[in-house]
């Protein structure tokens, strides 16, 4: 029988969450940007504001399961097409995108899905993707001791092509190597290659 480790992941808001006063300043932001809240159409939006927001700053708790890797398996493991929902810390719009996220197994390999589930895990809060990327790939590298990780990120950011240049259809892409995939030339091409990410 094979032994599993796993590790319980929860995000703990820093001071809770209060929808009821996220709802009454939420109005009072509408209200000062000269937005009518009569029309019945438009009554319930602080609300439906404040919901909506709480929801893209809640990561769903998870359990972060690993297995020896009892056949030594030593080859590039890759998640490609992870979607990536955040919101960006300097305008509160959303940016979305994808994830790449591989790694080289050391001692232990990862359920598969919980790649994804690390990626929501740091995704849902206001952040910048520099940080993003990084924090994805340090936190696999502490947890799951591969032998090297890598993180790429390719996202659309609303605060840029919704307002202020206004560059409609551009995307940003990070990236960050750890372990291997960083020192080895081959290991950081063939990561690249399989990504469809050309650096």
């Amino acid at each position: 029988m094979q032994s599993e480790t796993a590790l319980r992941v929860v995000h703990e808001p820093a001071e809770g969450v209060d929808l009821a006063a996220a709802e009454l300043h939420a109005a009072q932001f509408l209200e000062a940007l000269g937005v009518s809240l009569e029309p019945e159409s438009l009554r319930g939006t602080p609300g439906r504001m404040a919901r909506a927001y709480a929801e893209l700053f809640s990561p769903r708790p998870f359990d972060l399961t690993t297995f020896p890797n009892d056949e030594g398996y030593d080859e590039l493991v890759l998640a490609r097409g992870i979607p990536v929902r955040s919101v960006c810390e300097h305008h509160l719009l959303p940016f979305v995108g994808v994830a790449h996220v591989g790694y080289l197994p050391g001692e232990r390999i990862l359920g598969l899905s919980k790649l994804a589930r690390i990626v929501e895990h740091f995704a849902r809060r206001p952040q910048v993707q520099e940080r993003l990327t990084k924090q994805v790939a340090d936190w696999l590298a502490e947890h799951v001791h591969p032998k090297g990780v890598g993180v790429v990120i390719e996202a659309e950011h609303t605060c840029m092509t919704l307002r202020g240049v206004q560059a409609a259809g551009s995307s940003t892409v990070t990236s960050t190597l750890l372990g291997t995939l960083r020192e080895d030339a081959r290991s950081r091409q063939e990561f690249f290659a399989l990504t469809g990410v050309n650096p």
